[in-house]
């Protein structure tokens, strides 16, 4: 084939990428989001870049980690309609008795263990807006707690396989189960929510500025206790069905539909709200996004950050893995980013695609293309009136992203 038409050829996967970016920038309705992914997919096939064994695969690989996205988002929607993100808020707000600064922190706590345990998605697109009508209620400032939403929705997704698809996407080159796995970036992730704290509470000191007003009396509010009940059982079921080989989303699966039960019962939630609430469309467009990248890593590109990555696990090598993984994320988000490099990083060993795990997770935060959590994070407070400025945004992320990276990198270093 002639160099030009070759280029063309080439240049066919990264255009299709760049459409999906945009949609996910935008962010359409289902359809046009499902539409736009199948014609990205479909134009990629055609290219001759990847072959129809390598689709498969491809696809194979996603299904579980879709499907782990479609039955988790239904377990976190349910959860919210019961009101558990509302009562946990309460009960955050009660605690701080009218102190912002307390409030930051219960906040930051809450923020990082609906991460941890319902992903990222649900931090930024339900806890978010909780947060942001208790600090109204309360009087005081917003900002603090929504940027505690956005800074543990990804870097508090450090530590389960579940908390993150960059994570679930990872974990077939690894070498760890999924208790394993929370042992080994514990230590890490505690590196990180120091690093973040102190960096919010520096960044927001004024509006974390105490006031003279007397402090709210405790509203004691309920806690759902099944949703709080399924939630836990499903935590366990990871933990103890993981050695065995179960992928997440039978658990997940399960849950959800005990919940759409539990929830149809009491007539908050009919069949319909619940395959909304999974969001098919946006099933379908991550895995053509997957056929997009697999003909990325086929062609130049995957040549190009073969060539960058190291060959060994030294500590300089694993902060090079993370800077790298950082910067694909921030180029191409961090799903796009981990299905190109975790591969490439495989013959490593663990140490080396927990790394990068780094990068695609922490790393993330630098821009709002870093993930679609940012994006999803900017859309909420700009429905809810709050529309973030992009200085405050990157005042935040310039500062606290670079140093939780190198401190993370060095907890890894350390404990690995």
């Amino acid at each position: 084939m002639p160099p030009l038409a070759d280029f063309a050829v080439d240049l066919v996967p990264v255009l299709a990428l760049l459409a999906l970016l945009v949609t996910a920038y935008r962010h359409p309705s289902g359809r046009t989001e499902a539409a736009v992914g199948l014609a990205a997919a479909t134009v990629t096939v055609a290219s001759g870049l990847v072959s129809r064994g390598e689709v498969e695969a491809a696809l194979r690989n996603l299904a579980p980690v879709v499907a782990f996205l479609a039955t988790i988002l239904v377990v976190a929607d349910v959860c919210s309609r019961a009101g558990l993100f509302t009562a946990a808020a309460g009960l955050v707000r009660d605690v701080s008795l009218g102190r912002p600064v307390r409030l930051l922190g219960g906040v930051f706590v809450l923020a990082a263990a609906v991460t941890a345990v319902l992903s990222l998605d649900a931090t930024v697109v339900l806890l978010t807006p909780v947060v942001i009508g208790g600090a109204v209620a309360m009087g005081t400032s917003s900002r603090p707690g929504s940027y505690a939403c956005l800074r543990m929705a990804n870097s508090a997704s450090l530590l389960l396989p579940v908390s993150n698809l960059t994570n679930l996407l990872a974990m077939p080159h690894l070498d760890l189960t999924f208790g394993g796995f929370a042992v080994v970036m514990a230590p890490v992730l505690a590196v990180v929510l120091v690093v973040e704290y102190v960096v919010l509470r520096l960044l927001f000191r004024g509006d974390l500025a105490e006031s003279d007003r007397p402090a709210p009396a405790p509203l004691a509010p309920a806690v759902p206790r099944v949703p709080l009940l399924a939630v836990i059982v499903m935590l366990v079921g990871f933990a103890a069905l993981s050695p065995f080989g179960v992928e997440p989303f039978w658990v997940s699966g399960a849950v959800a539909v005990v919940l759409v039960g539990w929830a149809r019962r009491r007539r908050f939630l009919t069949v319909r709200d619940a395959v909304h609430a999974a969001h098919p469309s946006f099933a379908v467009f991550v895995l053509c996004l997957g056929v997009v990248v697999a003909a990325l890593s086929a062609g130049f590109l995957g040549d190009a950050v073969a060539d960058v990555l190291p060959d060994n696990t030294s500590y300089a090598s694993l902060l090079l893995i993370a800077v790298v993984a950082t910067v694909l994320a921030n180029l191409l988000t961090n799903l796009s980013a981990t299905l190109l490099v975790v591969p490439l990083l495989a013959p490593l060993g663990t140490a080396a695609i927990l790394a990068a795990l780094l990068g695609l997770n922490i790393g993330s935060g630098l821009s709002y293309t870093g993930s679609l959590a940012n994006l999803l994070w900017r859309r909420s407070l700009a429905r809810h009136g709050e529309p973030p400025g992009m200085g405050d945004f990157h005042r935040v992320s310039l500062v606290a992203t670079p140093l939780a990276l190198v401190a993370a990198v060095t907890a890894l270093s350390l404990v690995t």
